[in-house]
């Protein structure tokens, strides 16, 4: 049984563009944290603007989501959603011990990927 871990990576373009980094600490219980979440990738994806999206969070409860932007307007964009900002409403009332949010753009990327014959190969985005 194969994974396809390249679908799990953003599928960015050429930089520059922006990434806005969230990484927080969860509280103990779903509490409907897991449906809004999948809700909020998924309107975040659908945004003008939206590059991608990568997520991963560990047993502790600590996590680290980031999105992919073509511009500091879609990010502002996408921070006034109602949607978003009844989300990161409850996300204080509810779901997050802390949170930190870290915005940059991103002037060079490259990436690895070994190739199915073990060589090695590698990517710029």
């Amino acid at each position: 049984m194969s994974t396809n871990y390249a679908a799990r990576f953003a599928a960015t373009p050429e930089p520059p563009y922006y990434v806005v980094s969230f990484a927080s600490i969860r509280t103990k219980g779903d509490n409907g944290y897991d449906a809004m979440s999948e809700r909020m990738e998924t309107l975040a994806l659908a945004q003008e603007g939206c590059l991608g999206v990568e997520s991963a969070r560990d047993t502790s409860g600590f996590g680290i989501t980031n999105s992919f932007w073509r511009d500091e307007d879609s990010i502002r964009n996408w921070k006034n959603v109602v949607a978003h900002l009844a989300a990161q409403k409850l996300g204080r009332e509810r779901w997050y011990e802390q949170y930190k949010v870290r915005i940059a753009r991103v002037e060079r990327a490259y990436g690895f990927q070994a190739s199915t014959g073990g060589d090695l190969a590698e990517h710029v985005d």
